[in-house]
């Protein structure tokens, strides 16, 4: 029976007779790595399925002024689409600026009980400002407000902040629109570690290297990302800060460093080495790697861990009961908990940011799936149907799912809501995605 699987965060897992050790397959490949700033030039298709339990319906009219009024109106239109918890009403041809009266009973009429609407409007130092406007229908005034100012370059990430406002404004959730995702991109013999926006799109290179880069981890406040390259040789765990390019080992012990994982507070990171035989867990400092502390102590094998939201204890996989299965453990040792009895194969553990939910990759009639665990009540919901879904990541609102998944004999980035409800996949033309994760919101 095995613990890991092409994409999984632990470096060398051994259970029954099953082994997959990275080391082998990184010496596989010629040394090369650099910082590469431009995009990548692979594009990714998003496809929608299913909807949400509520929907809201809301007309997104095209921003008036500038031509850019209309892209900034699509990108709304998609974020809350994907999200499955809205109805778009049909707003075409719609003539609204920001300065003029909303006839609210017509919109109502049509089935609307937002409309969102804005003016566009460009400086002579050709910077623009956005003004966006979100109005209820029923109560016949304006929700919500706002003015932004930024580049061309910045209308992008304009757009998703108001989709963000619309979402938090009618659902009472903070948006994750203007968020960022890591991943993995295999293209060839060539890994590229990538952050793109929440959508997948605007994707831009971290790092290019011909050696395999795993298991990417967003620091709590989106400025550094912790990842396992094998340049040397070995698998190290680095510390990269996404404003410089800056990067530094911050494991880097005998035997394998893996699997890095962020304290809340962003002081930390738990790894998994195998210093001192078996992979067993570890507390280091993120900045640079001191202050080594053992946290798991077992004769057999402990991995994948992942911070409670508030910072006291880890979850973690482990086969001490004979087969993997999550656990979890307080920072100052003693004897870990098991949490998962559902099925005779649980790894990934990702915790919700409420701390209430736990997601993991669970094995079922021999495919691989993503579950989800309520940890008061134990009730456990299947919420993917692929045979190779792996990688789980909750969004930073707790209402999606990141995931990688096979489909079509290679790996995509997919994404499901917390409900299991709405589905969407983010194809790649080139390459395959593996192991996503989804960043915090932007500070």
């Amino acid at each position: 029976m095995k613990l890991t699987h092409p994409f999984n965060r632990t470096i060398q897992t051994v259970f029954g007779t099953k082994m997959v050790n990275f080391c082998l397959m990184a010496a596989l490949f010629l040394f090369g790595i650099f910082v590469a700033p431009s995009a990548s030039q692979a594009q990714l298709r998003v496809d929608i399925s299913g909807i949400s339990a509520q929907q809201y319906p809301v007309a997104i009219a095209d921003f008036s002024g500038e031509p850019a009024g209309k892209q900034i109106a699509e990108v709304i239109r998609a974020d809350l689409t994907r999200s499955g918890q809205f109805r778009l009403i049909n707003a075409t041809g719609a003539a609204l600026t920001v300065d003029t009266p909303v006839a609210y009973d017509e919109w109502r009429s049509k089935g609307a009980d937002f409309i969102a609407y804005g003016t566009v409007t460009r400086g002579s130092d050709g910077r623009f400002e956005v003004k966006y406007r979100l109005g209820d229908t029923s109560k016949k005034g304006q929700l919500d407000g706002v003015a932004f100012s930024g580049t061309e370059k910045e209308l992008r990430r304009i757009a998703h902040q108001i989709a963000d406002r619309i979402y938090e404004k009618i659902t009472g959730i903070k948006g994750v629109f203007a968020t960022r995702i890591a991943y993995v991109l295999k293209q060839g013999s060539t890994y590229e570690l990538q952050i793109a926006d929440a959508d997948g799109q605007n994707p831009q290179v971290a790092l290019r290297s011909r050696e395999p880069i795993i298991s990417p981890a967003w620091s709590p406040d989106g400025s550094r990302l912790a990842y396992v390259s094998f340049e040397s040789g070995k698998p190290v765990v680095y510390v990269h800060q996404l404003a410089t390019s800056k990067r530094s080992p911050v494991a880097n012990y005998k035997g394998n460093n893996s699997a890095p994982a962020w304290s809340p507070d962003g002081n930390n990171l738990a790894v998994v080495l195998t210093r001192d035989g078996l992979s067993q867990i570890y507390i280091v400092n993120a900045s640079d790697g001191g202050g080594l502390r053992r946290v798991t102590r077992s004769p057999l094998i402990d991995t994948e861990p992942t911070f409670s939201p508030d910072g006291r204890s880890i979850f973690f996989t482990s086969d001490r009961s004979g087969s993997p299965q999550v656990y979890q453990v307080g920072l100052d040792g003693g004897e870990p908990k098991r949490v998962t009895f559902n099925g005779g194969y649980n790894i990934s553990p990702r915790i919700s940011p409420d701390g209430k939910t736990l997601l993991t990759v669970t094995r079922r009639d021999g495919t691989y799936r993503i579950a989800s665990l309520n940890l008061s009540t134990g009730s456990e919901t299947l919420l993917t149907e692929g045979r190779d879904d792996q990688s789980p990541s909750f969004a930073p609102n707790g209402m999606q799912v990141l995931y990688a998944a096979v489909q079509g004999g290679r790996s995509v980035l997919a994404g499901v809501s917390s409900d299991g409800r709405v589905r969407q996949t983010l194809s790649v033309l080139n390459g395959e995605i593996r192991e996503p994760t989804w960043g915090p919101f932007s500070q």
